[in-house]
């Protein structure tokens, strides 16, 4: 017989979703899930991938417009839009050019998708920066480590994460690989188990682990400056212990 508590749970879930539904708006279509057995190479013409849909958390429509396959995000009002629905366990590829120098942006994995003091959410984020921030942002005449413009991690809106190169609670790369505005950079994102591996133009530089939350939303972030992305696929691996930011 089914638990009774667990039927409780599972309605709280679906009254939630319906409510969060309801109170957001599906901005654009953009990116593809891939099934696992298909880039395996496994019933190719039978299983078919799956659009991605992103909904309205705190921007406007005017903040996001498709070109072309391109989705460009004019970077104002600071907030994010969040996946449709929830991932565990995936690979994320996705493709990035800023337009503006010193640019600032990113994606949150695993997210709650609701905004935060400074209108960004919770979750683990994957630092987007073009690399003259760091010329923009002095402090004494002393220009941030150029590492922190390309793919730092960190825990944001109280997720905590374990750094595998440590800037304090963040996680800086090994190697500055990233391209300046108007060219395009290549993160191939692996998200497992609460373990986070960022590969930026082609070589693993970063890291974190033991997250505190390890299931929810995706995001992409507007926070100041257009950028564009292109090529946005994710690839669902095996999971089902992580419990839904629904039932925080």
């Amino acid at each position: 017989m089914f638990p009774a508590t667990r039927f409780k749970s599972l309605l709280i879930i679906f009254s939630l979703t319906i409510l969060q539904a309801s109170a957001q708006e599906r901005l654009f279509t953009f990116g593809e899930v891939i099934p696992l057995e298909k880039s395996l190479g496994i019933n190719k013409s039978e299983v078919k991938n799956e659009p991605m849909n992103w909904i309205n958390v705190n921007t406007e429509k005017a903040t996001w417009e498709v070109r072309d396959s391109i989705l460009v995000c004019k970077g104002l009002p600071i907030g994010v839009a969040r996946s449709e629905r929830e991932f565990e366990n995936y690979l994320l590829h996705v493709e990035w050019r800023h337009m503006e120098p010193g640019g600032n942006s990113g994606m949150f994995m695993w997210s709650e998708a609701v905004p935060g003091k400074n209108r960004l959410p919770d979750g683990v984020e994957v630092q987007m920066l073009e690399l003259d921030w760091v010329k923009l942002n002095t402090k004494n005449g002393v220009e941030p480590p150029i590492a922190y413009v390309h793919g730092e991690l960190f825990g944001t809106g109280g997720v905590i994460t374990t750094p595998d190169n440590p800037r304090g609670e963040r996680s800086k790369s090994i190697e500055n690989r990233c391209k300046g505005r108007g060219e395009w950079n290549t993160y191939e994102v692996v998200c497992v188990d609460g373990t986070i591996k960022l590969s930026v133009n082609g070589k693993f530089v970063n890291g974190i682990s033991q997250s505190t939350q390890r299931k929810g939303y995706m995001c992409l972030e507007s926070e100041g400056a257009e950028i564009e992305f292109r090529n946005l696929r994710v690839i669902e691996l095996p999971g089902g212990f992580a419990k839904s930011v629904l039932e925080k």
